[in-house]
């Protein structure tokens, strides 16, 4: 009787044939493709953030220095930082690993996702790494160079908004004249 559960085992495993086959298949879930963003060469090699991703890395970027500027605050109380803190948090911000932000395509765009920028579909392919936490830190370096450690934090204190407008929508911001995108979870709610 052994020999026989034994052989019969290893025929199941071999040929498939299991325990829920014999009692019935459960139903099948439906199945989805999503495939993932196809990257130019551009967006797969160069070394600069592609132009149409930019608004959304100085968002990204944005969030992040706000971030680390609100932790550096939280040590010291209500008080404005040092120059010397508040220039160590901005260099926290950008020499971070950058590793949970990637690329995604909604709609035939592609988008930059991660922490602090709109939410995105819950069924989309998120290629994060390669080249993006580079060019990332490359252009968060790049604005604070550009605008000033005490410029971005004089801004950081009248508010999220006013930092963003600082470092995205100004004159020469990667947002400007752009109107702010849809969080793509409302656009869909509004078409049901």
């Amino acid at each position: 009787m052994r020999a026989e559960l034994a052989a019969w085992l290893v025929l199941s495993l071999l040929g498939g044939t299991g325990a829920e086959e014999m009692c019935g298949d459960p139903p099948a879930a439906p199945s989805h493709s999503i495939p993932a963003p196809q990257l130019s060469p551009e967006e797969r090699l160069s070394p600069h953030m592609p132009e149409s991703l930019r608004c959304d890395a100085c968002h990204a970027i944005a969030f992040q220095i706000e971030e680390q500027l609100r932790k550096a605050e939280g040590k010291v109380g209500k008080k404005a930082l040092k120059e010397s803190d508040y220039i160590v948090a901005l260099e926290r911000a950008c020499s971070q690993d950058w590793e949970s932000y990637g690329v995604l395509e909604l709609a035939g765009e592609k988008r930059l996702s991660g922490p602090g920028l709109p939410g995105q579909q819950p069924l989309s392919v998120l290629v994060s790494g390669g080249p993006w936490p580079g060019r990332l830190s490359k252009l968060c370096h790049g604005y604070v160079g550009e605008q000033g450690e005490a410029q971005i934090y004089g801004a950081h204190r009248r508010g999220p908004a006013a930092l963003r407008q600082l470092l995205c929508h100004g004159d020469k911001g990667p947002c400007a004249g752009r109107k702010e995108r849809p969080d793509p979870h409302k656009a869909l709610q509004n078409e049901l």
